[in-house]
């Protein structure tokens, strides 16, 4: 009776904020600077002792912080849900991303494909920006876990951290998807989210390296990176590809990952009633005939050579033996003796190189989160539940996901600049 006492009265003398947010990654940072820019009270509760951990790793540790591009094409590299985004994508663009950061004193660089990098190559200087705005402006960083919502009425008025209690006109949750969870991206939101009623849609790996069927191939040809080739992911007997796109690729000891890669697992969904296949154009700068006439003129340079030593001008060499078998003409065979039909067979497998999709990578290894806060509970102009009034959802604990290419940050950028601006000042 004494504990309860003295807990009601510690809730009643409590300081209350103007909102408080769980969880302090990318979302969460970039809320709090924009609460205190404004004047609003806020304060920003990270597991973690050190904030912005996973987007201290995002780009390899270089952090691609947006894509120098149009809404529109932002909305084309959002395979799902984009529709939800365009409000918030229109009051905060990737333009005004930009200049936010150059605004607090990290230059940044425009690289091939749009993407945006700090100048110094370092993600640190993303995350160090975003702290010291959150505490210049007065929003507080609390090193906590919060185990529960406070509700009252149907409204969010609190949070509860073990026996601290936080109390706010408005509760925000930034708390990640379930990629990368030693970060604490470990789907804690989603807890918080069920509690008051939200639906969460299934949660899978997105953005992630993919396992092929002919993973020992794969293994032969393991750290060789493609720099201009064009993959094609393709569901059953569909003709038509799921996604398609010029770039980079790399072959790994259990499959294949890079950009094209990842962004194809993106299209990916239930591997256990569809059959995926990715078909890898090594030569899409050539049309069949061209390609045709190179080979033709290589075979002519040295017409008594073995066919398995006649490939080096044309493919990386470990590619080769893949090749080679996949062709069906003998490694031992001359040059000169091989035929128009063989020709033809092997310009088929150069421009169309195929793997099975076996399975996706663990979750733990995605670069985010597919699934989430089902949307058409939130309000896609302000992030506020339709289900518990004051409560707000933001980044990558929503369903959203993106491509590669600083999409993912941007939708980060966006949601939490939309939900900091529907925050209203407690009386």
């Amino acid at each position: 009776m004494l504990k309860t006492l003295k807990m009601r009265s510690e809730m009643m003398t409590a300081k209350k904020y103007d909102a408080v947010i769980v969880g302090g990654g990318a979302a969460g940072l970039f809320c709090g600077a924009q609460l205190g820019l404004l004047g609003k009270s806020a304060v920003i509760i990270e597991k973690n002792e050190r904030f912005g951990r996973k987007l201290r790793i995002t780009g390899k540790g270089r952090c691609n912080v947006t894509n120098n591009c149009d809404i529109d094409t932002v909305m084309k590299n959002i395979p799902r849900n984009g529709r939800f985004l365009y409000s918030s994508l229109s009051r905060f663009t990737t333009e005004d991303a930009m200049a936010f950061f150059e605004g607090l004193g990290v230059p940044l660089k425009t690289e091939r494909g749009n993407r945006v990098f700090p100048v110094s190559d370092s993600a640190h200087d993303i995350a160090d920006s975003l702290v010291r705005c959150c505490l210049d402006c007065g929003t507080e960083l609390v090193s906590g876990e919060v185990t529960e919502l406070i509700i009252n009425d149907g409204c969010a008025v609190g949070v509860r951290c073990g026996e601290k209690e936080y109390l706010g006109g408005s509760i925000i949750i930034a708390s990640g998807g379930r990629s990368y969870p030693k970060t604490g991206s470990d789907g804690a939101g989603y807890k918080l989210a069920k509690s008051v009623g939200h639906r969460i849609t299934p949660i899978l790996p997105s953005l992630c390296p993919i396992v092929c069927e002919e993973n020992t191939e794969c293994a032969e040809m393991m750290g060789l990176s493609l720099k201009n080739c064009t993959l094609s992911l393709r569901e059953d007997d569909k003709s038509k590809p799921l996604y398609e796109e010029l770039g980079e690729m790399l072959f790994t000891h259990f499959g294949l990952s890079g950009p094209l890669v990842l962004s194809a697992s993106a299209h990916i969904h239930d591997i256990e009633k569809h059959t995926y296949h990715i078909d890898i154009d090594l030569k899409p700068a050539l049309s069949f005939e061209q390609l045709d006439a190179r080979i033709l003129r290589d075979f002519s340079d040295f017409p008594n050579r073995e066919f398995c030593n006649s490939l080096g001008k044309l493919l990386p060499a470990k590619m080769i033996p893949v090749i080679v078998r996949r062709s069906g003409i003998s490694s031992e065979k001359r040059v000169n003796q091989i035929t128009k039909a063989e020709r033809r067979m092997l310009a088929e497998v150069i421009k169309k190189l195929s793997f099975k999709v076996k399975r996706l990578r663990p979750i733990d290894e995605a670069i985010i989160t597919r699934g989430g806060v089902e949307l058409s509970e939130i309000d896609p102009k302000t992030m506020e539940s339709k289900l518990c009034k004051n409560l707000y959802f933001i980044g990558e604990v929503l369903d959203l996901d993106a491509y590669t290419g600083g999409f993912n940050l941007q939708i980060a950028w966006s949601t939490a600049y939309a939900c900091a601006q529907a925050v209203e000042y407690i009386d």
